[in-house]
């Protein structure tokens, strides 16, 4: 299993859609709180999420509620704009996580260097002058990449 987790998502409508890539993909989304919305039966209509109840979703009150949670991925993988290792240099394994930072703000210092730089990747992209692709289709990119080499769709 391939886990996506989220590091404190503002936008209801990028979970969402990560969400709907998990569900179809049988991945397990991890979402560290705090949210910049709230996860209730208005927003999840809103953002198009009525499969979100057959999800394999986990909530976690904090990042280290969600480090020690028996639930979490083996390994982590930072997607970040603030490394030149690319997302398709790394062999990924059943059970890795690829996590990814708030729509505004990415991750914080302290997560880049708890992770450490030998698990920081980011995806390639063909104009410099432009940051990043969007959270839900950066996690996408890298999802189905994981699956790909892991071979969970064969």
């Amino acid at each position: 299993m391939i886990h996506v987790v989220l590091f404190q998502p503002e936008i209801p409508q990028n979970t969402g859609n990560v969400g709907r890539m998990c569900a179809l993909t049988g991945s397990r989304l991890h979402l560290i709180h705090p949210l910049g919305y709230r996860i209730n039966d208005r927003n999840l209509r809103r953002a198009g999420m009525d499969y979100w109840y057959s999800l394999d979703v986990h909530e976690h009150a904090t990042w280290s509620a969600f480090r020690s949670s028996p639930v979490a991925p083996r390994r982590l993988w930072l997607f970040t704009t603030k490394t030149d290792r690319s997302f398709w240099d790394v062999r990924y394994e059943d059970g890795d996580g690829l996590l990814f930072g708030s729509e505004s703000a990415g991750a914080p210092t302290w997560l880049h260097d708890e992770v450490g730089p030998a698990h920081r990747v980011t995806i390639p992209h063909a104009n410099p002058n432009l940051r990043s692709l969007n959270l839900s289709t950066a996690a996408g990119v890298a999802c189905y990449e994981a699956i790909r080499q892991v071979g969970f769709l064969q």
